[in-house]
C-alpha cells in the first residue's frame, strides 16, 4: 500500500518569506530613523518629519508582525529534520522573543508620544490620535521603549548570528527554508 501522506513542507511559505524580509527592511529603516530624529537639535526642520517616518515605520511593523503571528498559527514553521531538538527550542524562543518586541516596541512607542497628548500622522495620510496627557504613565513607556531598543538589538544580533552559524559551520541549509526554491540548473 503506497504511501498517501504528503511530503513535510520544508521551506516557509511565500508569505512567510515576504513578511519576514519585509520585517527585516523594515527594522533597518526604523533604528537609523529613530537615531536620527534623536540625534537632530530641537528645532531643526527635519526633526518632526524623522520622528514621523520613525512612527510610520513602526506601525507598519506591528501590522506586520500582527499578520506574521496570524499566518504562523496557520502555517506553523517547517520541520527541520537534521536540527537537534535543543537548537530547534532555541530558534523558536528567539522566534517568539522577536515577534513580542516587534508588538511591544510600536506600542509602546505610540503610547509615549500619545500619553504626551500628541497625535501620531501614519505617513502624512492619517493620524492616529492622541490620548489624555499622562505624566504618570509616559515615563513607563519611555523606560519600556529604550529598553527595548536593547532588546531589538540583542535579538536580531542574536538571529544573524544564528543564521550565519548555520551556513558557515552547520552548513545544514536552515536558512533555504526562509529563501524562494531555486530551480536546479541544467
Amino acid at each position: 500500500m503506497a504511501d498517501t501522506a504528503r511530503p513535510a513542507r520544508l521551506r516557509y511559505t511565500a508569505t512567510q518569506q515576504a513578511l519576514h524580509w519585509v520585517t527585516a527592511a523594515l527594522v533597518l529603516a526604523v533604528l537609523p530613523l529613530a537615531w536620527i530624529a534623536e540625534s537632530l537639535a530641537r528645532e531643526a526642520p527635519a526633526k518632526g518629519t524623522m520622528f514621523v517616518l520613525h512612527k510610520s515605520v513602526g506601525l507598519t511593523i506591528l501590522a506586520v508582525v500582527v499578520a506574521r503571528i496570524v499566518w504562523r498559527m496557520i502555517h506553523p514553521a517547517p520541520p527541520h529534520p537534521g536540527t537537534p531538538a535543543a537548537l530547534t527550542l532555541l530558534g523558536r524562543v528567539n522566534h517568539w522573543l522577536l515577534y513580542a518586541i516587534f508588538l511591544v516596541m510600536p506600542l509602546s512607542g505610540y503610547l509615549l508620544s500619545a500619553l504626551a497628548g500628541r497625535d501620531t500622522p501614519y505617513f502624512w495620510l492619517f493620524t492616529a490620535p492622541g490620548l489624555a496627557r499622562n505624566e504618570a504613565l509616559q515615563p513607563v513607556f519611555k523606560q519600556i521603549h529604550l529598553v527595548g531598543q536593547w532588546a531589538v538589538y540583542a535579538l536580531v544580533v542574536l538571529h544573524v548570528l544564528a543564521t550565519a552559524w548555520h551556513v558557515a559551520i552547520r552548513r545544514d541549509g536552515l536558512h533555504e527554508r526562509m529563501l524562494p526554491a531555486q530551480r536546479p540548473q541544467v
